[in-house]
């Protein structure tokens, strides 16, 4: 041993410094193997007993300070540093904890990557990465290597412009730094315009990105300007392409006696719609008429677009990339354009319109006896108000009392059989805002789902299902054709077993390993009995998050939520792309055509998919800007509300009053120092135990209205009345106001991204 490990000795007595190096690099040449600290002394020729103390002390502080590793009893070790490259998707946040994500869901990897190692990626660029071995103790970093596929995206915010100097400040949430704007790439951008930026050049020796000015949405603060700001955000449209009108512009919406003679005609029967007071788009109309054997035969007709807007045509394109409309909180951005969306194919009362229709033979009790589905001519005779259709439910009273009183016992027959065959209730109010021309909220109100909403969604439903079984049920051995379903998995077992296990604390029984009828069946138990009570907003809550995602697919999985085996999107070809698809399928399948392209269909549902999820993100962002504008007037008000919601930076608050929802952060608990229990969803005080959990009731103070964030901050007030006030006087020294190095490592933690 002595020939392979011995190192010159020194002449005289090592220093600390001295000794520690000699360690290391005798440690970091033998990486693969451990030595006690006999070894190590004999490699680097230490051989006094005053210099091996030395050693020992030196040993046990390098181990402490994690630069070795004791391997065993008095092994020691060198890390390993050794490095290993990968690619993965970058993830940059504002407050600096940018990472780099590798692999796919479940098992993917989410490692730091710090900013001076990051290249100033972007987020969502595709990288290459060196990741350093983890240290014992400590989460691995990685280092940005390569940025191989730059993602395109843009920045909102608001354009400061100085005498020497431009800017935009970003509302972003991905990017700290403003973006420095050269003067001849303002593209006409003034002080205080809200823009929209892309970034042109960022090198490693810049601390601010150079950028310039794509389009300018109008004044910060104006709500157009803001609402296009919410819109370009989720990266989705706020104005057509101009081709694409005049395209829309060409189209005939004469109807000829050719095409009237190639479809059934409704034209004489009794037809109306029932919608949003503030619809314009119409596409969906109910016929009923009695027949001879007592039965009634009601029809589903639905706008027939794909009769206006060809495959691949400029419309089709720009409908399919949209693939839905978005509906802000005062006002809808249409898939299609409004000559189509508010014209040609909406339902207007009066006008003769082309249609797409799913006719039922339906008994007395809902029960369908017989159903076509085909191309249809109708003409509406009224356009119904939810408001104006319930009152005649209500009172019996109005025009096409009759034909209403008969859809709407039909209805309910639907949706008892619905219920009793598993299907989901979950009937919670939403906030709305009266708007006035300005663009303020003036006023805010609930929208009840009532019979008049339950009625239309019945024959909604029943059309879909009917449409999808009509291609996907086939007999015996027979392969069905492919299409495009509308599909909601079974939930997570862990999930609903989380949730039944939370909801029995509260005396209600759900069956989490049932068949999908039993489960859903002691889910809509709970929903009944838990209305009016306290835990009512935390249990609706919690098991709506308990369910999977609705997607597009053609792999049919059937729809656990509406306890159906066949679904499909029919109803709304106006404001939905896949319920063109289906239009379209529908029509080939009727020729005798072969199965479509499976891959193809498969490319554009998850397209769909995607866009659905961004459209209701930029919907919910809306609200959130509408219920902090509507609060500005209210600072200083007290409020009674629920926690909707816990995190480790604080807990949300739901008004009762008008559903606005805002942040009690944690920061400003100053009575304890509380930390986020994750699997019981609640704050917990660290000292003395208080604790704020998911459903609890509380009195806030509107403390303040962040317009930019779209946050609105609450004071929480205590049984005294007083906001902010520390229950015990004594305890103010944890939290954020505790100088100890936990509590300084917890406020950083806290900040929001």
């Amino acid at each position: 041993m002595k020939n392979d490990i011995k190192e010159k000795a020194p002449s005289t007595r090592l220093k600390k410094a001295q000794l520690q190096e000699k360690v290391l690099e005798f440690l970091d040449q033998r990486k693969n193997q451990s030595f006690n600290y006999k070894q190590i002394a004999y490699g680097i020729d230490v051989t006094s007993k005053s210099q091996r103390n030395d050693l020992l002390n030196l040993l046990d502080d390098l181990v402490a300070a994690e630069s070795i590793i004791e391997v065993g009893l008095g092994k020691y070790r060198a890390l390993d540093t050794r490095a290993t490259e990968s690619e993965g998707i970058f993830s940059r946040r504002s407050n600096g904890k940018n990472a780099v994500i590798i692999g796919e869901a479940p098992d993917q990897q989410q490692i730091m990557v710090a900013e001076r190692n990051s290249m100033h990626a972007l987020n969502g660029d595709r990288v290459r990465v060196e990741i350093a071995a983890a240290r014992p103790g400590q989460d691995p970093e990685a280092k940005v290597l390569e940025i191989l596929e730059p993602k395109e995206q843009v920045f909102i915010g608001t354009l400061n412009v100085e005498k020497n100097y431009a800017a935009v400040v970003t509302d972003s949430k991905f990017l700290a730094a403003d973006i420095v704007i050269p003067r001849k790439q303002l593209n006409g951008g003034k002080h205080g315009d809200k823009v929209i930026a892309r970034i042109t050049q960022w090198t490693d020796d810049q601390m601010n990105p150079r950028g310039e000015i794509v389009d300018i949405l109008g004044k910060k603060g104006e709500n157009t300007a803001e609402m296009h700001a919410i819109l370009a955000e989720f990266g989705l449209p706020y104005k057509y392409p101009e081709n694409v009108e005049k395209a829309a512009e060409k189209i005939d919406a004469g109807i000829t006696k050719a095409e009237v003679a190639k479809r059934e005609d409704f034209r004489n029967v009794t037809t109306f719609t029932i919608d949003p007071r503030d619809a314009k788009d119409f596409d969906d109309a109910l016929s009923i008429r009695q027949l001879a054997n007592g039965n009634y035969e009601v029809g589903v007709h639905i706008a027939d677009v794909t009769h206006y807007v060809t495959p691949n045509s400029t419309i089709d394109k720009e409908a399919r990339e949209r693939a839905t409309s978005v509906y802000l909180v005062d006002r809808t951005i249409p898939m299609l354009p409004e000559r189509l969306s508010n014209g040609i194919c909406s339902l207007r009362p009066n006008e003769e319109k082309l249609t797409f229709s799913a006719i039922f033979e339906l008994d007395k009790n809902a029960n369908v006896v017989n159903y076509r589905i085909g191309r249809t001519v109708i003409k509406s005779d009224r356009r119904f108000t939810y408001e104006e259709a319930q009152e005649v439910i209500e009172t019996g009273k109005g025009d096409y009392a009759e034909e209403i009183l008969a859809l709407d016992k039909l209805a309910k027959h639907l949706r008892r059989r619905r219920y009793d065959a598993g299907a989901l209730e979950f009937d919670r109010a939403e906030v709305r805002f009266e708007i006035d021309e300005n663009g303020k909220p003036v006023k805010a109100y609930f929208k009840e789902s009532k019979d008049a909403n339950k009625l239309i969604e019945e024959f909604m439903l029943l059309a879909n299902l009917t449409v999808a079984e009509s291609i996907g049920k086939v007999k015996g051995d027979k392969k069905p054709k492919n299409f495009v379903y509308r599909v909601h998995d079974n939930p997570d077992p862990e999930k609903i077993t989380n949730f039944a296990q939370i909801a029995s604390r509260f005396g209600y029984k759900i069956n989490p390993e049932g068949k999908a009828r039993e489960v859903n069946k002691s889910l809509n138990r709970m929903l009944k009995d838990v209305k009016g009570k306290g835990e009512e907003n935390m249990l609706s809550i919690l098991a709506i998050r308990s369910m999977a995602k609705a997607v597009y697919t053609t792999d049919n999985v059937g729809h656990y939520g509406l306890a159906l085996d066949y679904y499909t999107h029919f109803t709304s070809p106006i404001r939905r792309y896949p319920d063109m698809m289906v239009h379209r399928l529908l029509a080939k399948y009727a020729e005798g055509s072969r199965s479509a392209d499976k891959m193809k269909l498969e490319d554009q549902c998850r397209h769909s998919s995607d866009m659905e999820q961004l459209a209701a993100n930029a919907e919910r962002a809306s609200i959130r800007y509408k219920q902090v504008e509507f609060m500005q007037d209210k600072m200083g008000q007290i409020f009674e509300g629920v926690i909707s919601g816990v995190t480790e930076w604080g807990f949300y608050v739901e008004l009762d009053e008008n559903m606005c929802e805002g942040l009690v952060p944690v920061r400003d608990l100053n009575d304890d120092y509380y930390e986020l229990d994750e699997k019981n969803f609640c704050l917990i005080g660290r000292s003395h135990h208080n604790k704020y959990t998911l459903g609890d009731r509380v009195k806030v103070q509107v403390a303040r209205a962040d317009l930019e964030r779209k946050q609105l901050d609450f004071a929480l007030i205590t049984d005294e009345g007083n906001p902010n006030k520390p229950r015990r006087e004594r305890n103010r020294s944890h939290g954020r106001n505790n100088p100890s190095k936990k509590g300084v490592k917890r406020e950083r933690k806290n900040k929001k991204s």
